[in-house]
């Protein structure tokens, strides 16, 4: 059973910054993709930001230049450095890991979230 703990979320105060982690735990063959994704009340999930395996990144237009994520391959663990925060950006943060089990099936795991909320 593979298993995404995040931890790193709060309350902020706008222009402030937070750092996000998320480490994988289980047994697993590789883990390839891993992702934050967000979900503000009364609205859909939605990309925050996705990395490989092999680092490349990508992320949402309203992110770009103020997140940056990053990953340790060695520590199975996916950061999400926030920056230059908004209140726009209150939301549950959820992790996503795209793993291939030793049977080569690939799967796809959230965790339970972590609250960011922006506020004066």
């Amino acid at each position: 059973q593979v298993q995404l703990v995040e931890s790193g979320g709060g309350l902020v105060q706008p222009g402030g910054s937070l750092r996000l982690s998320c480490v994988a735990s289980g047994s697993f063959f590789r883990i390839n993709a891993m992702g934050w994704y967000r979900q503000a009340p009364g609205k859909g999930r939605e990309l925050v930001a996705t990395i490989t395996s092999g680092l490349n990144t990508n992320y949402a237009d309203s992110v770009k230049g103020r997140f940056t994520i990053s990953r340790d391959n060695a520590k199975n663990t996916v950061y999400l450095q926030m920056n230059s925060l908004k209140p726009e950006d209150t939301a549950v943060y959820y992790c996503n890991a795209q793993i291939t089990s030793y049977d080569r099936i690939w799967y796809d795991y959230w965790g339970q979230g972590t609250q960011v909320t922006v506020s004066s």
